[in-house]
């Protein structure tokens, strides 16, 4: 006999033997019995919503558990069986492109990008080889030979320069007079900023350098002095901490006021305002306690100096527990902070465990790589329009004739300029800084964020440059706070930006027009603009806004700077 089954049924044990069921060859032959004998489900036979297939069926008054085994047990053979034609199975879901979407993996139009930048450069070799006989054009590649040696002297001379910041500061931590830092000692540091950079952006113009020699100097320029005040005005602050903190030692002649808590430089906060709101209204009730605390005298005196005290020496260590100020003062430790990819100065940073040599040379690859690709793009489609362009405005007089070849001018280099926008791009924060945060092991490597999903200038200023806008945040914006309000702090920290960018155009071009100075200010409405609440919240319209206006302005600014 076929294998039994022994099941228990209505709590008795009596033994009820089950003969397996048979599997006939053919079904024709089973429906072919049941139609003779007249056989339904009432008369002895098992229906399939009585049977479990092959296995043993169960019977009525099975215990539950028995019968969620055998359920699962023909569900997962269900699920095996296949149907005679192929079924294609629909489920509720988004395409990747939805806006609900949580699809984010667009790598392959990385590499499409990459392949599109390829064909244009093959192209235009195969233009120029038919045209000229050579397959690139050489305006531009001559000039990066010029005065070559000079430039990289004078580069070098310049960051060494820097390091004069790390003497000062002894000067100022050794003082208890004028040059303290808190009495004079600030002063004193942002005048010699102030020389400092006078003096090397007149030396390019001084020995008459080339636009190309421009670009890259200036770029350094603002980067080392961005470096060089964060590294000053740091130390300065923990200087005076710790005077304070050892003042405590006798606490009948020091202070004792809680110690001011600057607004954070955390990036991450999508909605302007939210984390400055949190940050006054956090000053506000500690000031109100404090008040209360005056009025009511209910908080022990050493209890206040001991939380003090202890908020200074936090203050002094580095967020990772390695450092101290003032262990931080030598050599090697400014010659590190130079070369890591930032421009905010702390005690420590944290560190990746070894350098991936490969990675270096694939991203120096990457520099040069991208410089070519700038050079033949400048080369083939911005510099024939500028100078076509130049020669057609000499020969015209009409204010309208004027506009119209500014407008085609214009219209001629959209594309261009916004590959040269992405490429520059790329080169800065992918490959530029990759390649030092991989030599010095830095491990914070989030230099920017999705920008390209930008709704406003404001939240597109935060997320394309992190380590500036770390800077400002910290450096400008939460240094005018403790005297400002925050919409004049906002107002002071974008006219101070707007004045690198036309800093960075006079150098470039050697015209001062303020452009670039105006395009920056009138960010400031236009966001103000795209936060009504008729506005606000159409994330795609403000994104194709943000995109066309950069697009439009990239090219504006090259046509004016260049032609006007």
């Amino acid at each position: 006999m076929a294998t039994s089954a022994v099941h228990q049924g209505n709590g008795h044990g009596d033994n009820i033997l089950r003969p397996r069921a048979m599997k006939f060859a053919n079904a024709q032959i089973l429906r072919t019995q049941s139609d003779e004998n007249g056989l339904k489900p009432g008369n002895g036979i098992i229906t399939p919503a009585q049977s479990s297939g092959r296995s043993t069926p169960v019977p009525q008054d099975a215990p539950p558990s028995v019968k969620s085994i055998s359920s699962a047990r023909k569900q997962i053979r269900d699920q095996r069986r296949h149907r005679l034609f192929p079924t294609v199975e629909y489920f509720p879901r988004v395409s990747h492109f939805d806006p609900e979407s949580e699809y984010q993996d667009f790598r392959g139009f990385f590499s499409l990008f990459w392949i599109g930048l390829a064909i244009m450069v093959i192209t235009s070799m195969l233009r120029n080889i038919k045209d000229t006989g050579y397959p690139m054009r050489s305006k531009i590649w001559a000039l990066f030979t010029i005065d070559l040696w000079q430039l990289a002297l004078a580069d070098l001379a310049m960051v060494a320069s820097t390091a004069l910041a790390l003497p000062l500061h002894y000067l100022y931590r050794r003082s208890n007079g004028l040059l303290r830092w808190k009495n004079g000692g600030m002063a004193f540091q942002s005048i010699f900023q102030a020389g400092w950079l006078v003096f090397w952006v007149a030396l390019p113009f001084i020995l008459d350098w080339t636009w190309t020699a421009q670009v890259y100097f200036t770029l350094h320029i603002l980067t080392l002095l961005m470096k060089m005040h964060s590294y000053s005005f740091y130390n300065g602050h923990l200087n005076e901490t710790q005077r304070r903190l050892y003042d405590l030692d006798n606490p009948a002649g020091a202070s004792t006021a809680s110690a001011y808590r600057y607004p954070s430089s955390r990036t991450g906060v999508r909605e302007g305002g939210t984390e400055d709101a949190d940050f006054e209204e956090k000053e506000k009730e500690k000031e109100e306690d404090d008040d209360d605390d005056d009025k009511k005298n209910d908080v022990d005196e050493k209890e206040r100096i001991a939380s003090l005290r202890e908020d200074l020496a936090m203050e002094l260590t580095s967020p990772l527990g390695h450092v101290t100020y003032p262990q931080n003062l030598n050599v090697p430790n400014y010659v590190d902070y130079i070369l890591c990819p930032t421009l905010c100065y702390e005690l420590e940073y944290p560190r990746t465990a070894s350098v991936r040599w490969t990675q270096v040379l694939f991203k120096t690859l990457a520099v040069f790589g991208c410089i070519f690709l700038l050079t033949i793009i400048s080369e083939e489609f911005i510099l024939p329009v500028m100078a076509e362009s130049a020669l057609r405005l000499e020969d015209v007089h009409s204010l309208t004739e004027r506009a119209l070849i500014l407008a085609e001018s214009i219209s001629m280099i959209l594309f261009p300029f916004m590959i040269t926008f992405l490429l520059v791009f790329l080169v800065i924060f992918e490959y530029v800084l990759g390649a030092f945060a991989e030599i010095t092991r830095f491990a914070d490597r989030q230099f920017y964020a999705d920008w390209w999903n930008s709704v406003d200038w404001l939240e597109f200023s935060r997320e394309w440059n992190i380590p500036v806008h770390h800077f400002f945040r910290r450096h400008v914006y939460g240094a005018s706070r403790p005297h400002l309000s925050r919409p004049t702090a906002t107002l002071v920290t974008f006219l101070i930006s707007a004045v690198g960018h036309e800093l960075v155009m006079a150098c470039i071009t050697k015209k001062m027009r303020g452009y670039g100075f105006l395009a920056q200010m009138t960010q400031l409405p236009i966001v103000m603009l795209q936060r009504t609440p008729w506005v606000r919240g159409k994330r795609v319209f403000n994104n194709v806004c943000f995109w066309c206006s950069m697009i439009l302005g990239l090219s504006m600014m090259c046509s004016l700077y260049v032609l006007v």
